[in-house]
C-alpha cells in the first residue's frame, strides 16, 4: 500500500509539472521571465507582447538604485538576483519611451578608464575621447521591491485526502510568492517627481517537490523554485513600467497658480519672506531690493502701491502687475530679481 502511495504521488508531480527530460534548448519559453528578447537602438527582437510601446523616446533616463535598502540586499544577497536596472534597461529600451543612459558606478568607471587613456597619449589619434560628448540624463528614474511570501497551506489539506500524507505534505510546501514594486520617475534638471506607479505580480511555485522525490522530476522543481522570485519581481516591474506609460502618454504639468513651481506655493508660512525675496548667499546680479523699498519707489513713479510697510497686499500687487507691463516684463505681481533690478534703474 505505501508503495502505491508513493507511486501516485510521483505520478501527480509529474502531472503538474510536466518534467521530462530533454536536449539543451536556446530560447526555452520555461526558463524565461516576462523581460525576453533583445532591444538595439531603437529595435526591440522577441518582446513580450504586454510591453507598452511609444512611437519616439520622451527623453533620456538613467536607472537610479538605492543600494543601502534592504529590498536591494534581498534581490542581491539572498536571492542572488542581478541588480534590478539590468532588468529595467531591457524593458525601457523595448519599449522606446526613452534612451537610457548609462549612469552606473562600473559603466562610468569604464568610461573615465577611456578618457584616462587618451589623457595619456596611448590611443589612436582620431580616437576623440574627449570631453563634451556625453549625454545629459533627462530623468532619473528609481524602482523598490517590496516582498510578500504566503504559504498556500489549505491546499495541502484539499489535496491531502485524495492520496493520504504524503501528497498532504508535498502540497504544504506549495507556496504563492507575490511582489509589489514601484517607479518613479523625476525630472534631473527641477528634481520634479514626473510620474510614480506600483506595479505587483503572484506566482505559485512547488518548492515542496523537489525535498520529496530525487532525480530528474525533483531537481528541476528545485531549479525552478530558486528562480521563481526572480520570476514574479521582473513580472511587477513590467506592470508598474507599463501603468507609468499609459500615464505619461496622457501626461500633463502640475501647475501652482499663480505662483509657478518654487515660487512659494499657495500654502503660505505666516511670517516667512517671500521667495522672490531671498537668495542664495553670493547670488548673481545686484542685492534684492526690499519690498518696503520697492513700494516706495513704486509711489514715487506714480505706481500707487499704498503705504511703504512691507508687506505684500493687493495694492502692492496690481503696482507691480503695471510697472512689469510698462517695462515689458513678466507680468507676476511678485517682486522678482528683475523686477527689483529695473526698479533700481528708475
Amino acid at each position: 500500500m505505501h508503495k502505491q502511495l508513493v507511486l501516485a504521488a510521483a505520478a501527480a508531480a509529474l502531472f503538474l509539472t510536466g518534467c521530462e527530460t530533454t536536449d539543451m534548448r536556446m530560447g526555452a519559453p520555461e526558463a524565461k521571465t516576462v523581460a525576453t528578447g533583445a532591444a538595439a537602438g531603437g529595435n526591440a527582437e522577441n518582446a513580450n507582447s504586454q510591453m507598452e510601446h511609444c512611437p519616439s523616446p520622451l527623453g533620456t533616463v538613467s536607472l537610479v538604485e538605492n543600494q543601502t535598502a534592504g529590498w536591494y540586499t534581498i534581490v542581491t544577497q539572498q536571492y542572488r538576483l542581478p541588480p534590478t536596472s539590468q532588468l529595467l534597461r531591457l524593458m525601457i529600451q523595448q519599449s522606446n519611451c526613452f534612451v537610457v543612459v548609462e549612469r552606473g558606478a562600473a559603466g562610468m568607471g569604464a568610461m573615465s578608464r577611456e578618457r584616462a587613456l587618451m589623457q595619456s597619449g596611448e590611443m589612436r589619434s582620431g580616437s576623440n575621447m574627449g570631453k563634451g560628448q556625453m549625454v545629459a540624463s533627462d530623468y532619473g528614474m528609481s524602482p523598490e521591491v517590496i516582498f510578500n511570501q504566503n504559504d498556500a497551506g489549505g491546499m495541502g489539506g484539499a489535496l491531502g485526502g485524495r492520496v493520504g500524507g504524503i501528497f498532504g505534505a508535498l502540497a504544504a510546501g506549495t507556496k504563492t510568492r507575490e511582489a509589489s514594486v514601484m517607479l518613479t520617475l523625476v525630472d534631473n534638471r527641477s528634481g520634479v517627481q514626473v510620474a510614480a506607479s506600483e506595479g505587483s505580480s503572484s506566482k505559485t511555485d512547488w518548492g515542496g517537490m523537489g525535498a520529496l522525490f530525487g532525480g530528474a522530476g525533483g531537481g528541476a522543481l528545485g531549479g525552478y523554485s530558486k528562480t521563481a522570485e526572480g520570476k514574479v519581481i521582473s513580472a511587477a516591474f513590467m506592470d508598474a513600467y507599463n501603468q507609468m506609460v499609459k500615464a505619461l502618454r496622457n501626461y500633463r504639468a502640475q501647475s501652482v497658480q499663480g505662483q509657478g513651481l518654487g515660487g512659494g506655493g499657495r500654502l503660505g508660512v505666516d511670517g516667512a519672506a517671500a521667495p522672490s525675496q531671498t537668495s542664495a548667499p553670493g547670488a548673481g546680479g545686484a542685492a534684492m531690493m526690499s519690498l518696503k523699498a520697492a513700494q516706495q519707489k513704486l509711489n514715487d513713479l506714480g505706481y500707487h502701491a499704498g503705504t511703504p510697510d512691507g508687506a505684500m497686499g493687493r495694492n502692492t500687487q496690481n503696482a507691480l502687475r503695471a510697472f512689469q507691463q510698462d517695462q515689458n516684463l513678466p507680468q507676476t505681481g511678485r517682486l522678482d530679481r528683475a523686477t527689483s533690478q529695473a526698479l533700481s534703474a528708475q
